[in-house]
This record gives structure tokens, C-alpha cells and sequence, in this order.
């Protein structure tokens, strides 16, 4: 059983990472964005897949959260 938890705990750290790289990607590009054009219309749209993005990385982490829990609670 803890095994089986662990191997989730590190798919979902593995996300994590993964969510975070694309919101950080997706707020370089709309910086980027932003300094090219002086105007912010364009940059909605990136700016909807860095929360998005962020969001993912919140449900990840407390998911994550929940594995530790759990395994801290079987190991007792």
C-alpha cells in the first residue's frame, strides 16, 4: 500500500512541476507580449492559461498533501 502511495505522491510532484512551468511560461509570454505590443488585448488569453495553470498546480499540491497524510497515517 505505501508503495502504491508513493508512486502517486511523485506522479503528482511530477504535475506540480509540470503546472508550474506552464504558468511561468504562459506569464513570460504574456510579459512578452505586453512590452511588444503597449497594449494588454492580446495578453487575455495567456493570461487565462497562467491562472488556469496556477489553479492546476493548487489542486496538485494539495493533493499531494493528502497522499502525505495518508501515508504518515498507515506508517503509524
Amino acid at each position: 500500500m505505501t508503495y502504491f502511495l508513493v508512486a502517486i505522491l511523485l506522479v503528482l510532484c511530477a504535475l506540480v512541476v509540470i503546472s508550474l512551468v506552464r504558468g511561468v511560461i504562459a506569464f513570460l509570454q504574456t510579459t512578452k507580449i505586453d512590452l511588444e505590443t503597449g497594449e494588454g488585448e492580446t495578453a487575455s488569453d495567456m493570461q487565462m492559461a497562467q491562472n488556469k495553470a496556477m489553479f492546476a498546480r493548487i489542486k496538485y499540491q494539495a493533493l499531494a498533501i493528502v497522499v502525505v497524510g495518508i501515508i504518515l497515517a498507515v506508517a503509524r
